[in-house]
């Protein structure tokens, strides 16, 4: 494994350059979900110069696609990301809001780094193959409007995933870790609510409001609450409130609801009795409403087999190597954080993965160790469509830390630090475990039988999308 490690080290090294400008670029670009344009065609460049064969369109998603290189058995898929947020446009490195286009979007959650880190792990494996020999694929996923959008769950109602022996992903974070949660799964639904406009106080009775039917609705699942599992979460808010003028009965209304649930039969499940009160609703009201559904992401599966196999893989490659000029980087923007939530995120190390962590990390500003994995019972609360690709292949996702302890997700403060060396690191060191993990299994297809056993049993069959078959991706918002 040593040797392993040196050799893929090698191969991401000779490029890190370009990595670190091919980031910036992507960072620069800001682009959001199904607009990735620029994004993808920097990516999509660079790897045809390095050989790989590229299909684009995926899925029917302009900006979605594939770059493979090698031939046969076994077939090992590295995902990445490269959309970015809305409002969060920032100066790199500035510890103050500063924006570089007013109102203009930024990479508040680090897909510039996420889409070239794995990028760069596909190259350093297409390096091993060509200079090994050995049989296989090694294939990488340009996967757009994960912020917005769950292309992965398109893609893989499509078959785009189908075939792959193992899959391998990452996420910028704070800390060096596998993700060992289950997620949980989540389905949306836009309720449209159709009534009758006429003059709120002359004619009250010729009316029919959706905006009423909005808030019957919004009180039947308010009292549904009550009577679903623990775990499951409801969310809701308005995209349409039926206009400005208070004595205009409003006949259009509308209300998006996201709905989870630790696994996606449940979220299926609970969907329908929040279907049921928006019919309720316009029954009561005299009003109809259109259920349209938009997404449905599946609960993460973490395959315990291949997870093992990238915490070996991550210990032998190594945390990023961050020098004092990047500690100096992150502790400019941790002094700003509020103390608690620096200490409740350390806090947090020692309940997942050893109290002898919480002095180690202590006022300092970044994670530099790899944590030990877990396989915690209790789930992530939040939603993935890397769920629905880990219910078609065997999958294990890494985080790398890649920002300072304390730095909250979506956030200006976090684009900044995309931008920077602190990123670039975490970046570069996600880039090497992955390719290590790709090469170990690529050799040792043994290992990919086990992960294919434990992929069977978790998943308990084929794969399902909650997305009915009709539903396209909605490049342009459906409302």
């Amino acid at each position: 494994m040593e040797n392993l490690a040196k050799k893929i080290t090698q191969f991401v090294q000779k490029n890190e350059e370009r990595y670190r400008k091919l980031s910036k670029e992507i960072w620069n670009y800001a682009e959001l979900a199904f607009h990735e344009e620029k994004s993808a065609q920097a990516l999509i460049r660079m790897l045809e110069e390095e050989g790989f064969a590229i299909t684009t369109g995926l899925a029917d998603i302009p900006t979605a696609f594939v770059a493979q290189y090698g031939s046969g058995k076994p077939v090992v898929g590295i995902l990445g990301e490269y959309d970015a947020l809305p409002s969060l446009s920032q100066k790199a490195g500035c510890t103050h809001r500063e924006e570089l286009v007013p109102g203009g979007a930024g990479h508040g959650c680090g897909h510039n780094l996420l889409g070239v880190g794995a990028a760069a792990a596909a190259v350093a494996v297409k390096d091993y193959l060509k200079e090994t020999g050995l049989p296989g694929t090694i294939a990488f996923y340009g996967c757009p409007a994960e912020e917005n959008g769950s292309a992965k769950v398109y893609m893989s109602r499509e078959g785009v995933f189908n075939g792959l022996d193992a899959v391998f992903t990452w996420h910028p974070g704070s800390n060096n870790s596998i993700m060992g949660e289950h997620s949980l799964a989540a389905v949306s639904v836009v309720y449209r609510f159709h009534g009758r406009a006429t003059h709120a106080a002359g004619q009250p009775h010729l009316g029919r409001s959706a905006l009423d039917a909005c808030e019957l609705m919004n009180v039947g699942v308010n009292y549904l609450r009550e009577h679903m599992i623990q775990e499951a979460r409801i969310h809701y808010a308005y995209r349409d409130a039926g206009g400005g003028a208070p004595n205009v009965v409003q006949d259009h209304a509308a209300l998006y609801y996201f709905i989870r649930s630790p696994k996606i039969s449940q979220a299926l499940e609970l969907r329908e009795r929040v279907n049921n009160c928006a019919r309720g609703a316009a029954l009561m009201t005299g009003t109809t409403v259109e259920i349209l559904p938009v997404d449905g992401m599946c609960d993460y599966l973490p395959n315990h087999v291949l997870s093992q196999v990238l915490q070996q893989s991550f210990e032998a490659t190594g945390a990023p190597d961050f020098d004092d000029a990047d500690r100096q980087i992150a502790r400019s923007f941790q002094q700003n954080y509020p103390a608690e939530e620096v200490k409740a995120k350390v806090k947090a190390y020692g309940t997942k993965f050893g109290e002898e962590y919480v002095p180690m990390f202590t006022g300092q500003p970044l994670q530099d160790v790899v944590f030990p994995l877990r396989f915690p019972a209790t789930p992530l609360f939040g939603s993935t469509d890397v769920g629905d690709v880990s219910y078609v292949a065997p999958t294990a996702w890494l985080n790398a830390a890649c920002y300072a302890i304390g730095t909250p997700g979506h956030s200006w403060q976090l684009a900044a630090q995309g931008g920077t060396s602190v990123g670039q690191k975490g970046m570069l060191a996600a880039a090497k475990a992955m390719a290590h993990a790709a090469a170990t299994v690529l050799k040792a297809p043994a290992i990919l039988e086990k992960a294919r056993e434990e992929h069977q049993k978790t998943t308990g069959g084929d794969y399902v999308c909650a997305v009915p078959d009709d539903v396209k991706p909605h490049i342009e918002d459906i409302l």
